[in-house]
């Protein structure tokens, strides 16, 4: 006779319950990854809904534009705008107010083309678009939307870089660069705006030099992206004497080291062969595998452009700006700027001109 088969104990599969009273723990790591997760999903949730918006008003702006001023007379238009604008505003609120009509209207006009308006709104929020809308070139515009973006700026950032000219002086310091040269186009200003390291008259090179390290986030935000402090004072020694570069950076977009030396003063034709040796110095010592080789900066109170100019010293990877160490009225700094810049432009057209015969 068989024995009887005691029978199958069931699996228990309610949840564990943790004693009473004792606390429940969990994981760090899954804490950080799951909150991980909901960040990523925020974002691109903000980020698509902003494309959307960006992308709805400007074609609320191209629809306006040739619906309803295209061919009008102005004050015709005008009227038809205000009354849109306060049926809009009835049926979805301050955000399609007259004001805000307008600027989707410009919108499309200095943005025509649909595909690089939606590159744009992937980029750039709505409220960074407005602050370039009043930009007076194609070119402008072009350049802050990507310092925007290699740069991350915020709105105020964005505002604060156009206040302070930053086009304006990247064009001037490109001004000294001719095609083919060993300084890359874009990567130096003139003049740098100083203002922050808050220095009065009667320093010398060494207060210049403490300054902007006690202060070199912004001094580096200044310079431009990717660049990296390495020393102060680079020592190098050449046949037994001792000579020491101001500041060396490095780029990691350019992948190169960045020589900086700092005057008090106009620039001197003698400040030249100092920096060409110092990049020579730097090219045989410094430089690693992969890199390119060293570009200089010379920073001076005063440029002397003419000599700039006949020395070409681009060519030896060698760019002179100045620097302002306090910011002048906005009316003054673009009246100065606006200067310098028809100068450099003048310069350029005579560089264009055939030899004389």
């Amino acid at each position: 006779m068989s024995k009887a088969t005691p029978a199958r104990q069931e699996r228990d599969t309610s949840p564990v319950r943790a004693p009473a009273g004792s606390p429940v723990t969990t994981s760090d790591d899954l804490v950080e990854r799951v909150s991980s997760l909901v960040h990523e999903a925020r974002e691109a949730v903000a980020s698509y809904a902003n494309a959307t918006l960006t992308m709805t008003y400007w074609q609320v702006g191209s629809l306006i534009d040739s619906e309803v001023l295209g061919g009008q007379r102005a004050a015709y238009g005008s009227q038809i705008l205000a009354s849109l604008a306060q049926e809009l505003t009835r049926r979805f609120g301050r955000g399609f107010n007259e004001p805000n009509l307008t600027r989707m209207v410009k919108f499309s006009r200095q943005f025509p083309d649909a595909e690089i308006v939606a590159s744009l709104a992937q980029k750039l929020s709505w409220t960074h678009i407005v602050a370039l809308l009043p930009l007076r070139s194609d070119e402008a515009r072009a350049f802050y939307a990507d310092q925007v973006v290699a740069r991350r700026l915020t709105v105020r950032e964005l505002k604060g870089a156009i206040q302070r000219k930053a086009f304006e002086r990247r064009e001037i310091a490109n001004s000294q660069i001719e095609p083919g040269s060993m300084v890359p186009a874009d990567t130096f200003s003139d003049p740098y705006l100083l203002d922050f390291l808050g220095l009065h008259d009667g320093y010398a090179e060494a207060d210049l030099e403490a300054a902007i390290l006690r202060d070199l986030e912004a001094f580096l935000l200044e310079v431009g992206s990717g660049f990296s402090f390495v020393a102060r004072q680079k020592r190098m020694i050449i046949d037994g004497d001792d000579f020491h570069l101001d500041l060396l950076f490095f780029s990691r977009p350019l992948r190169r080291l960045v020589a900086v030396e700092l005057k008090i003063g106009r620039f001197d034709a003698r400040h030249e062969g100092q920096m060409k040796l110092y990049l020579k110095w730097l090219n045989r010592y410094e430089r690693t595998e992969g890199e390119e080789a060293p570009i200089g900066l010379i920073l001076c109170t005063e440029a002397s452009r003419e000599q700039v100019e006949l020395l070409e010293m681009h060519k030896d990877g060698i760019v002179v700006a100045e620097y302002w160490t306090a910011l002048p009225p906005k009316a003054e700094l673009e009246q100065r700027l606006q200067a310098i810049l028809r100068d450099a432009r003048e310069r350029l057209a005579r560089r264009e001109l055939p030899p004389a015969e």
